[in-house]
């Protein structure tokens, strides 16, 4: 059985193939103009449109969809009421035509659930969808941590904990814009952060609960860079004071949850330094990089499993 899955979230066209054991996935990250902190819907929309028929193309070749046995796609941000955004009609639309084509199964997926999917089959850890585990969700719209457990071959996530305002994702982007990286500016601030001998003190961010404040940090971003901070102290500072607050909520959460498993997934959770604080003292799990920002795969695997 080989599954299809489509993603189109706000800032990557992804197209996966599953077949039970191994997958593949062709993404393209959209195109966003210099010092720009994103897209508008609309264009969102438009760039997926177009770049979808070349992402199934890459994956498939010659042989085209023939072999394809169900196609999912991610419809929409989380799988709870009122969560919708536009630009995942792109891979929806799609998505249903080439299934009513075939005349296949379409299967409606949550962009967050593929994230858990594609985490764990990446980590090696396929099993985790079959029981109740912990997880983040932490990419440049969220920063959510979530009790999840299995509902129907799929996975149910509740929320319980994250930020209360700006995600960490939106703060490592808008810290690399202000330093002059081109947006998304996550890699590249990690890059950066890794060159600094002489880290600044992280940021105490106050925890509330699971919950925690982003926005303050942000106003302590610029006023590093108005005063002339060196970019590698900035780019540490941020990235260690997301990594520790990170790390403080996963450890209450584990005291009030104890025994269960603790997953990754999204953009922000290829961070080498986040990486470190969860592994070392949270004993995360965590996908492969390229498997941890938007893809696809997520979906093939949840197609293949609702199947």
């Amino acid at each position: 059985m080989i599954t299809l899955g489509l993603d189109t979230s706000n800032y990557t066209t992804s197209a996966a193939i599953f077949d039970g054991r191994a997958g593949r996935n062709a993404g393209k990250l959209l195109e966003v103009s210099a010092g720009a902190l994103g897209l508008r819907q609309s264009e969102a929309l438009f760039q997926h449109v177009k770049a979808l028929p070349e992402r199934i193309g890459e994956l498939c070749g010659d042989a085209g969809l023939r072999d394809v046995t169900a196609v999912a796609a991610s419809t929409r941000p989380r799988a709870v009421e009122g969560s919708y955004m536009p630009c995942f009609l792109a891979g929806e639309s799609l998505g249903r035509s080439l299934a009513g084509v075939l005349g296949v199964p379409f299967f409606s997926v949550s962009h967050q659930q593929g994230h858990l999917a594609a985490a764990a089959w990446s980590a090696g850890h396929e099993e985790l969808l079959d029981a109740p585990f912990l997880a983040w969700h932490l990419s440049g719209g969220t920063t959510e941590l979530l009790y999840v457990e299995p509902r129907e071959n799929n996975v149910r996530a509740e929320r319980i904990g994250g930020t209360a305002d700006i995600s960490a994702g939106q703060l490592i982007d808008r810290a690399g814009v202000l330093l002059g990286l081109a947006f998304p500016a996550g890699k590249a601030l990690d890059e950066l952060s890794r060159r600094c001998v002489d880290r600044l003190r992280p940021f105490p961010v106050k925890l509330r609960e699971l919950e925690f404040s982003l926005s303050g940090m942000e106003n302590q971003v610029r006023d590093l860079v108005s005063g002339g901070e060196s970019p590698e102290r900035v780019a540490a500072f941020t990235l260690d004071t997301v990594s520790q607050v990170v790390r403080r909520a996963t450890v209450e959460a584990q005291n009030r949850y104890p025994g269960l498993p603790l997953l990754c997934s999204g953009g922000v959770a290829s961070n080498t330094r986040l990486r470190y604080e969860l592994t070392e003292f949270c004993q995360a799990l965590f996908a492969e990089p390229r498997y941890s920002t938007d893809n696809a795969l997520g979906a093939a695997i949840l197609a293949h499993r609702l199947l």
